[in-house]
């Protein structure tokens, strides 16, 4: 058997057509598991991202579904159950805009939006999913958080408690879980430049460049890569923790 394969394995990656999710459903994909990829607004793009899989000869799903409406969580994970089988893997991605504000700035909505986005609509993901994988008495659920949790970056308040709470989240289903056979585990990247990013300001880019240890950008596919070995089999006895995927912006 190779290793790090994920042959016969179906996952589920929300907010999975751009950016860090496409990065995502691609080493997935690339390791041998079929994949549903989730998008809300952008049709066409998620087309693209759909043909862009199937170049690469991924068996893959194009699903819509807003990701923090519970009814429409449930449906898409029948939706993708029916077609490819039960869910072995379940990676909560979908975000929405995360602006740098001073607190003052900030709104009520705005920050019930980060929590709708990272501990509500992980849960829906999870609740819907866990059926299946409780029954088979395998799992993998692995979330996405940010290094900005870890660096305490100031003026993403609303971001930062939001990530803070999709971490304790996921430490607390993964000693509920294990006994199932279900591991759950965040990959943290730092600053990975993707469309979203493409109204920064070039001094911007450079500081933060200047400040990675291994002097280059991460790349999507330097995220997918981790989100896949905390996949794979190899993963089995890791749960619980957080792999910041930064360059060596946080050492311990």
């Amino acid at each position: 058997m190779n290793k790090f394969s994920l042959t016969g394995k179906v996952a589920l990656i929300t907010g999975s057509t751009q950016g860090l999710g496409l990065g995502v459903a691609k080493a997935l994909g690339s390791a041998g598991a079929k994949i549903a990829i989730n998008y809300l607004n952008n049709r066409e793009k998620a087309e693209g991202a759909l043909q862009l899989l199937k170049e690469e000869r991924i068996h893959v799903m194009l699903v819509r579904a807003d990701a923090s409406d519970p009814e429409q969580v449930k449906s898409m994970v029948e939706s993708v159950e029916e077609k490819f089988g039960a869910l072995d893997i379940v990676v909560p991605n979908a975000t929405p805009d995360q602006p740098q504000r001073a607190i003052e700035d900030y709104d009520q909505e705005f920050y019930r939006k980060m929590y709708e986005f990272f501990v509500m609509s992980p849960f829906y993901l999870v609740q819907a999913a866990l059926p299946g994988m409780k029954k088979r008495a395998r799992g993998r659920i692995i979330n996405i958080t940010s290094e900005v949790y870890h660096k305490s970056i100031p003026k993403f308040s609303g971001y930062v408690a939001a990530k803070g709470g999709q971490i304790g989240w996921s430490r607390s289903m993964a000693t509920e879980l294990a006994p199932f056979g279900i591991t759950v585990n965040t990959v943290a990247p730092g600053w990975v430049p993707t469309d979203r990013h493409e109204n920064d300001t070039e001094d911007s880019k450079n500081e933060y460049l200047s400040t990675i240890p291994l002097g280059r950008w991460g790349t999507p596919d330097d995220v997918g890569n981790a989100v896949a070995y905390f996949a794979s089999d190899e993963a089995s006895f890791i749960t619980g923790q957080t792999l910041c995927v930064n360059g060596g912006r946080t050492p311990w």
